[in-house]
């Protein structure tokens, strides 16, 4: 009886929990008709997206998630046209889940189709928009929205448009845009200003960390003595050594700022964004990042033909004034090009990817900052360069270690390729015996075990050599256990997705534990990750653990789903949490995004939401709003054979302790039937 009591007090605590009890709708689409000719028009379609939530863009690549789309029905007397247009610029990002570079819109969107009429008179225009919105923390499976618009044969500029579920018609303005929308525009900028600044930020300060690298190089830091000994002159003239200090600093940060517009223009800013996905781009940057490594590895020089600083130095001695500082600035560029060259590349080749039409600058303007603001200082107060060390063969390994490091951030765009194409070439494990290898190498160097073509006898170890080798090394031992399944959280984003490691012992101790389970013939039953077996339906996973006498686990899951997917990769890549998995309950996975058609029979209108129900995935979708009054992903439940809740559900949460807990707490809830 007490325990009746405590499973009732259970689901009303579910039903009537905030956090879990909810069924979300994080996006208002509206729909509407522009007539731009008498024999065209284009069906809109405005979406509103709250705080927080980001729809996907309509070009993914394949195996990602689910795009956003509109869908035409087709008609004897009408036809879609053309691509299909999205605005504003989807944001891009790397997506760890998906280990692939994705769009997505934030505040708004807007879709856009031309439709070609085949007949005048009047039509109505049928379709839907199919979609998929995630958080931070969780995914909502793929929703469709239908719509129909009314399209009057005389009429040209006010068309009626039929909102689905009840909302009112939108008023059009001149032009086509919905009247409540008038100001989409508006926000639609203000969201892409509000999802760029970090990014912009990021590339900035990696710019700005790449151009202090720079200062230590052996063609940068021998420049200090050449810009004392040009300022020399302004010893005595505070005011001038001010003003000529400035524009010297100025002249440095044009000079990168103005080869970042220059990228920038060249490619636009369709191109910059299509570079994040494109196999071809990557695999220049990836072959760009090697030649650059070569170069710092001492396997040739990069220089500017001598002629040209040679012809600016003159210049700046022979010119006074302003003119002479500048043109010092641009020999200072020139000069040290050898070795700030590969880094520049690298730089423009990260900022590039970010999409951005303004991200090549923006990193142009962080890197020459940082060269800028010490030859600034240094052409205000030359005879500070007395506390400074002297030039030696510690440049030269600077310029070294920064090549391993080069060549070890090139994977990460061989393996974009690898991904998008799927070619299997740079499987997890491959990808990370590379990086032991180059790591290990890059710490013998610091030791001086091993040498380059222009490195001095290193007679004795500094303690910051010792330092960064002993940190070199012990990365080193952090790596290798990913060659056997560890996630290797620290560096998961720059690492292929854990589902092509080929050989995991999370998988084999999986799979070792569940063999004994006795599989109903025909069942629903895939192997899922780390091995373990779990049914994708429903009531064949309830009878099963009836008969085996364990508690279910119910995952309402999405093969699109990325929080899903980190959840996996890292919190049931615990032991403990695979071990009861395997061991103590019965696991049944609902994939929502699911689109194996159901048979004509099966297909039903849901009591709840009101929409069709057409595949496996909107029946299992349907299920858990209707049951569990909740429609985001991951959701996870523990359920007694009553299907009963052992204990709260739980959604994102990464805390591996606190889920150890709850799945505890469940077990220990569990009483199996005698």
């Amino acid at each position: 009886m007490r325990k009746k009591q405590i499973s009732l007090w259970l689901m009303l605590l579910v039903a009537l929990s905030p956090s879990y009890a909810q069924v979300l709708e994080p996006v208002k689409w509206s729909f509407s008709l522009n007539r731009i000719s008498e024999t065209q028009v284009e069906v809109i379609a405005d979406a509103t997206i709250d705080n927080k939530w980001h729809l996907y863009s309509t070009t993914i690549p394949d195996g990602g998630p689910i795009p956003t789309s509109l869908h035409i029905e087709a008609s004897d007397t009408y036809e879609a046209i053309g691509e299909l247009r999205q605005t504003p610029e989807p944001k891009p990002f790397f997506d760890e889940a998906f280990q692939m570079e994705l769009g997505y819109f934030s505040k708004s969107a807007r879709l856009t189709q031309t439709i070609e009429l085949k007949q005048s008179g009047s039509h109505i225009i049928r379709g839907y928009v199919e979609f998929m919105v995630c958080d931070d923390s969780r995914c909502l499976p793929p929703d469709q929205v239908e719509f129909e618009l009314s399209l009057a044969g005389s009429e040209s500029a006010e068309l009626a448009a039929a909102i689905p579920e009840g909302e009112a018609d939108s008023a059009l303005l001149p032009g086509g845009v919905a009247g409540n929308d008038a100001t989409s525009v508006i926000s639609a900028n203000e969201a892409i200003d509000s999802t760029e600044d970090k990014g912009y930020w990021a590339i900035f300060w990696l710019s700005f960390l790449g151009g202090l690298a720079a200062l230590l190089t052996p063609c940068v830091f021998p420049m200090i003595p050449l810009t004392v000994s040009f300022f020399l002159r302004n010893a005595d003239n505070r005011r001038k050594a001010l003003r000529d200090g400035f524009f010297y600093g100025l002249t440095i940060i044009f000079a990168y700022v103005f080869l970042g517009l220059l990228i920038a223009i060249i490619f636009g800013a369709n191109a910059l964004n299509n570079m994040a996905t494109s196999p071809v781009f990557n695999i220049i940057f990836f072959a760009l990042l090697v030649f650059f490594a070569a170069s710092f590895l001492g396997a040739f020089e990069l220089t500017m033909p001598s002629k040209w600083s040679n012809k600016l130095d003159s210049k700046a001695d022979s010119t006074g004034g302003v003119l002479g500082v500048i043109l010092m600035g641009l020999t200072f560029v020139l000069v040290s090009f050898s070795c700030t060259g590969p880094i520049v590349g690298t730089l423009l080749v990260e900022a590039a990817v970010g999409g951005s039409m303004f991200s090549p600058a923006i990193g142009m303007l962080g890197f020459g900052l940082a060269l800028a603001i010490p030859f600034t200082l240094f052409a205000i107060f030359p005879t500070a360069m007395k506390s400074l060390p002297k030039s030696g063969g510690w440049m030269n390994a600077v310029k070294v270690v920064l090549g391993f490091i080069v060549l070890a951030f090139s994977l990460k765009f061989l393996s974009i390729a690898d991904s998008v194409m799927g070619w299997g070439i740079l499987d997890r494990e491959v990808f990370i015996a590379i990086w032991i290898a180059l790591f290990f190498l890059m710490g013998l160097y610091l030791i001086g075990k091993i040498k380059f073509a222009h490195d001095s006898a290193l007679t004795q170890l500094s303690v910051g050599r010792l330092g960064l080798a002993i940190a070199t090394f012990a990365f080193v031992v952090y790596l290798i256990p990913g060659l056997w399944g560890a996630p290797l959280k620290a560096v998961s984003s720059f690492l292929p997705s854990i589902t092509t490691q080929d050989f995991n012992l999370n998988e084999n101790r999986g799979g070792t534990l569940q063999t004994s389970i006795n599989l109903p013939q025909g069942a629903s039953v895939v192997a899922g990750p780390y091995g373990l077996m779990k049914y994708t339906d429903y009531r064949e996973g309830l009878s099963a653990a009836r008969e085996a006498g364990k508690p279910v686990f119910l995952d309402f899951t999405g093969l699109a789903c990325a929080n899903c997917k980190k959840m996996i990769n890292n919190v049931w890549s615990d032991s403990r949490i695979t071990t009861m998995l395997a061991e103590d309950f019965i696991i049944i996975s609902l994939y929502v995004d699911d689109r194996s058609p159901l048979p004509e029979s099966g297909r039903y209108v849901s009591e709840v939401t009101g929409k069709r129900i057409r595949t496996v995935g909107n029946k299992w979708s349907d299920f858990q709003i209707s049951r569990y009054q909740n429609n985001s992903q991951p959701y996870y439940l523990l359920l007694d054979h009553d299907e009963k809740p052992l204990n709260a559900p739980r959604g994102y949460n990464p805390d591996v302790e606190a889920y150890v807990k709850w799945m505890q707490e469940g077990k220990a809830s569990f009483t199996s039937p005698q």
